[in-house]
């Protein structure tokens, strides 16, 4: 292991929004990143064929900041991957959502995180409610081995706290820092995810990979949390139970992925019994219908995703939750 001691020429960061009809969210977004006491090495919004006004809003209001316009949404996997191929000379990709505030202090803060972990690739943030102060939005992201992910503390109270350096599964990408030779070893996002899930899926295979997870809890950024595609929408639904299960059978380890698939069939079963119940029957049976047409293609990338692995089953299930009941208890955040 890499000793952890400060390398000042590595920590330079590149700050990636993906934004989508972001509206008054993104402009608080970019005024908070322009009163950092430390800037960001490079700032890059790309924005995914906006149909509001956001075209006139970051050019005319933020003349400064790299803006990519796409002719056609792609989603916060396309546009994100878009943009690592704009970044020039950062050791460091943070990624944030538009409808995120971050402190003046948020960039020196990542910057002495990673001076003070090198060997670590991937951070967390301690996500608080934008709109409503007294709660989480999330203090990083946990994966349970039948294929469930979801956001720790989720809703729970701001009073609580966890320890200021811990590690957890995965960030959620709203608000993250990578290491950028990592994310691009590890093949980026899934384009065909297009958003939701995809930031599991990418840490799952740099964990694949040796990689780990740090989250940092003393590190606050305000989130509005589906500010802009809404809570348990039709589409976040869709994307997010037809990505967990290409996230399963792309990235769990073929011993374990057949040791916990009678608990990914029954997540499965779960998901298409809640949701009927909740009267979005049609929404849940597509999103599982098309996961069930896409395999093949996962499957394939399964074979060279398996290929890259070096880590054993003992330690990467280590890092899952494994109760064969908490999956159950958390709801469908995701």
């Amino acid at each position: 292991m890499v000793e952890e001691t400060a390398v000042e020429e590595h920590d330079s960061i590149a700050v990636v929004i993906i934004n989508y009809n972001g509206g008054d969210y993104i402009e608080a977004c970019l005024h908070s990143l322009q009163n950092q006491s430390v800037c960001a090495d490079q700032i890059i919004v790309v924005d995914n064929a906006s149909t509001d006004d956001s075209a006139s809003l970051l050019t005319q209001r933020f003349p400064d900041i790299q803006v990519e316009f796409l002719a056609e949404n792609l989603g916060f996997a396309g546009g994100n991957n878009h943009a690592f191929s704009l970044i020039t000379h950062c050791k460091w990709v943070a990624l944030l959502n538009p409808d995120t505030v971050v402190s003046s202090t948020w960039i020196a803060q990542l910057k002495q995180a990673v001076s003070t972990h090198p060997s670590t690739a991937v951070f967390s943030c301690r996500l608080e409610d934008l709109h409503f102060p007294e709660k989480l939005d999330g203090t990083g992201d946990q994966y349970h081995v039948s294929g469930l992910a979801w956001r720790r503390d989720h809703g729970a109270s701001t009073s609580i706290s966890r320890p200021v350096r811990e590690s957890v599964f995965a960030p959620c990408a709203a608000a993250a820092l990578y290491r950028l030779q990592a994310v691009n070893a590890a093949g980026g996002f899934d384009d065909a995810y297009f958003c939701y899930n995809e930031d599991t899926d990418l840490v799952f295979r740099m964990r694949l990979m040796g990689h780990h997870c740090l989250h940092l809890d003393d590190i606050v950024v305000k989130h509005a949390g589906s500010g802009i595609s809404g809570k348990q929408s039709d589409f976040s639904i869709y994307h997010g139970h037809r990505n967990l299960v290409w996230t399963y059978f792309k990235n769990m380890p073929t011993a374990l992925l057949w040791l916990y698939l009678p608990q990914h069939l029954l997540l499965n079963i779960v998901a298409i019994l809640y949701f009927g119940f909740k009267g979005r029957l049609g929404v849940i049976v597509k999103a599982k219908w098309h996961a069930l047409i896409g395999l093949p293609k996962v499957l394939q990338m399964r074979r060279v995703i398996q290929q890259k692995r070096t880590v054993s089953h003992a330690e990467l299930t280590k890092t899952m939750i494994r109760n064969p009941i908490a999956a159950y208890f958390n709801r469908y955040a995701r």
